[in-house]
């Protein structure tokens, strides 16, 4: 069995019941809409945020889930589903997941437009089921991703990232999406407990292992294969590169910026940067960091008694850094 298969098990009943409701969430009056909300739908991914909703929720009160429960799991889908459409048009991407996107079948304009829909149906199904804690939550979370993404591109200009700033970005970025999940999935049962808050730092510990991991992929592995070196085009300090840059002479760090700045589109020169990084110890480094924060994710889950839901989570912390994608 998969992994993936093997975390939702305790909750498929639930996830499958969430698919219909998410789906009736989305539904207009306009064909255009239905048709393009249609295609979402049917090229969804894993899952993986309303599987953590659920299994916190259920985790947090004994296996128990309400009305509540599947209305957050669809506000938080609704919006990520959102927020991917847009980047999609800001990213000038055609691809989605291995599928054409949305604003390259049907346009820019019409890709912000379905973006700002899903927005709106998200905090309408909060609004008008008076689930303003839930909408509290998930607009922290928006408003914190695109503090992220902006702060990342005025540091990018200027190379000029801290190990504490790259933290910053990636709590904001990544981080506090599945942070929300978590909180969600507490408040959804158990509102305005300790839960809700213990939760949500249990989210943020995942997704700042899983975008170091992300950071990694881009240097490759005897586990992964080749590297790609994607970040190091677009001018991505990650960790293992900040790390680098903070322990070499100075005459080999303006090599590495000089590199990232004005030869990132040079392929050789770009592979030369990842194995001074990989010779350096960047990348172990960032394994050590990654696992820390698994590490404390995990003890947050013994405050629980065993369940099928917490070990569903331990296997999601875990499958977040033994990924091989």
């Amino acid at each position: 069995m998969k992994v993936i298969s093997q975390i939702k098990l305790p909750v498929q009943k639930e996830m499958e019941l969430f698919e219909k409701k998410f789906f009736e969430s989305m539904s207009s009056k306009v064909a255009l809409l239905n048709r393009i909300t249609h295609y979402i739908v049917n090229r969804k991914g894993k899952q993986m945020r309303p599987m953590f909703v659920f299994l916190v929720a259920k985790m947090v009160s004994n296996g128990n889930v309400n009305e509540r429960t599947y209305r957050g799991a669809s506000v938080i889908e609704l919006i990520h589903t959102a927020t991917l459409v847009h980047d999609d048009v800001v990213d000038d991407s055609n691809r989605r997941r291995g599928f054409f996107s949305i604003n390259a079948l049907w346009k820019n304009k019409i890709a912000v437009l379905v973006g700002d829909y899903l927005l709106s149906k998200g905090l309408l199904l909060s609004i008008d089921n008076n689930d303003f804690d839930l909408l509290k939550i998930i607009s922290v979370a928006v408003k914190e991703m695109s503090e992220g993404e902006l702060l990342q591109i005025e540091k990018a200009r200027r190379l000029d990232i801290t190990e504490d700033i790259y933290y910053d970005i990636i709590r904001q970025k990544t981080a506090t999406l599945i942070a929300a999940c978590c909180s969600l999935g507490a408040a959804s049962v158990k509102p305005d407990s300790d839960e809700v808050t213990k939760m949500r730092k249990f989210g943020e510990l995942i997704g700042m292992a899983f975008q170091i991991k992300d950071d990694l992929f881009d240097y490759g592995t005897e586990k992964i294969g080749k590297p790609t070196g994607i970040d190091i085009k677009e001018q991505k300090m990650t960790l293992p590169l900040i790390y680098t840059l903070n322990k070499v002479s100075k005459k080999e760090r303006d090599w590495v910026i000089n590199s990232v700045k004005n030869h990132n589109k040079d392929r050789a020169r770009v592979k030369e940067v990842i194995e001074f990084v990989r010779n350096n110890g960047g990348l172990d480094y960032a394994v050590k960091r990654m696992k820390e924060f698994q590490k404390e994710a995990l003890l947050i889950l013994e405050d629980y008694p065993r369940s099928e839901y917490r070990d569903s989570l331990e296997l999601m912390v875990n499958y977040v850094i033994e990924r091989k994608k």
